[in-house]
């Protein structure tokens, strides 16, 4: 009920029998309609006034646990006819973190997400202060702000000009596994990389190990990533520096 009057516990703080009499009831007073509360009442009264905050209490936490919740990046579903197939827990968190390890905590890494939400989501509820950029066709991910830029690997140069040479690290999932797809991710990659140190990671396919050393120059690691819907096609990663013992280490 909304209009039922809610009383205020801290107005029984140190509240004893003895106290919640009348001043004129313990001295005798002229005044014998005063109201006057047995020890049972004033008892009952204590337990459902604390009942009541307690009761407030939670009803708090669990507000702030749905605004929490409701703050964390989520991802759409997945969409086969747009290639679409989402990391398993354990890879998207295991990339994450790599990439996190790279970053160093430093606003000075930006990480170019390329056509992988699975990592964009895992890496800003990890941390939300990474700065991390979205480059992929569904706009569905538009939800994302500014964080999220519109990609066609079939237009690979296409990229709005504040972007280009502005990653320390790029992480890349083709949509397809042919060598026309990785050729012109690769382009949007060298477009994307900035000079100096920078630091590449490919998530694709088995079928694309010798196209990915020929074409940009990378090793695979023992990590094998794995999606939340069971692939016929091994996926693997590769990478352009060594982790050392990190991700199963560059397989020799």
């Amino acid at each position: 009920m909304k209009d039922q009057l809610e009383l205020n516990p801290n107005l029984l703080n140190g509240l004893t029998e003895s106290s919640a009499l009348p001043h004129s009831l313990k001295e005798v007073d002229d005044d014998d309609d005063a109201p006057v509360l047995s020890s049972h009442a004033l008892a009952a009264l204590k337990e459902f006034l604390s009942e009541q905050q307690s009761h407030h209490s939670a009803a708090a936490e669990g507000e702030t646990a749905t605004a929490v919740e409701e703050s964390k990046v989520s991802l759409v579903s997945e969409d086969w006819r747009l290639s679409q197939f989402w990391y398993s827990a354990e890879t998207a968190k295991t990339i994450a973190e790599e990439v996190l390890k790279l970053c160093n905590g430093s606003v000075n890494s930006p990480v170019a997400c390329i056509a992988c939400p699975t990592l964009y989501a895992y890496l800003k509820n990890m941390d939300p202060n990474v700065p991390a950029q979205l480059l992929e066709y569904d706009k569905r991910f538009e939800q994302y702000g500014s964080d999220y830029t519109f990609y066609d690997y079939n237009h690979p140069e296409e990229l709005p000009p504040e972007l280009k040479h502005s990653f320390k690290i790029v992480v890349a999932d083709p949509p397809y596994l042919s060598k026309e797809c990785l050729e012109k991710v690769g382009e949007t990659i060298s477009v994307l990389i900035q000079p100096g140190e920078s630091f590449l990671l490919l998530l694709t396919g088995e079928v694309q190990k010798e196209r990915a050393s020929e074409i940009l120059g990378l090793h695979p690691c023992g990590f094998r990533p794995q999606h939340s819907s069971k692939l016929g096609n091994e996926f693997r990663l590769f990478t352009n520096y060594d982790p050392g013992t990190r991700l199963g280490g560059w397989e020799r």
